[in-house]
């Protein structure tokens, strides 16, 4: 199964993006894992949404050709960072490649409650008619502490979490399989 990953943060050692790096060395017989270049993207402009830059319509595809989308990303000011919101935009217009996509949502922070307040909003711009994204139901997560959880490399070390995620994961592959 493909998955493609859209990661919130652009800073070069994000905790989200190793988490990324996590699910796709860890799940790998039941995913292939790409993570696409949102920050690549210029700022969604609706005069240039009939014929996108060659970056939007390359990013379009692969959303298109993915079986599922993975959404790892931390918590800006209580909400979905910027970036992250823009690649949706893209994807919400014309051609509307997140329709029925089932979408799994990941939030990793230092702060005790994880992503709680993105995902909250994520959920309510996933179910916008332009993106209409099938969020996988009841499989929240929400990694607060994450600093405390992984190692330097990135490898999450706590029993808990890799617990958790296993099941989650297996939910995932689950519900892609029934859409």
């Amino acid at each position: 199964m493909k998955l493609a990953a859209l990661i919130g943060s652009v800073r070069k050692d994000s905790f989200n993006r190793k988490i990324a790096d996590f699910i796709g060395e860890r799940y790998q017989s039941d995913f292939t894992l790409e993570k696409l270049g949102i920050q690549e993207l210029p700022y969604f402009d609706q005069d240039q949404e009939t014929d996108p830059p060659e970056s939007v319509r390359t990013f379009k595809q692969k959303v298109k050709d993915a079986d599922a989308i993975l959404i790892v990303t931390p918590e800006y000011n209580h909400s979905v960072p910027g970036i992250l919101k823009n690649a949706i935009d893209w994807v919400s217009r014309i051609d509307l490649v997140m329709a029925g996509k089932p979408v799994l949502m990941i939030g990793a922070s230092p702060g005790f409650l994880g992503t709680v307040r993105c995902q909250l909003h994520l959920k309510q711009i996933l179910a916008a008619p332009g993106v209409s994204a099938l969020v996988l139901p009841g499989n929240e997560v929400f990694i607060g502490e994450v600093h405390k959880k992984m190692d330097d490399t990135g490898k999450i070390t706590d029993e808990g979490t890799v617990e958790f995620l296993d099941g989650v994961m297996k939910n995932f592959k689950t519900f892609i399989e029934s859409k």
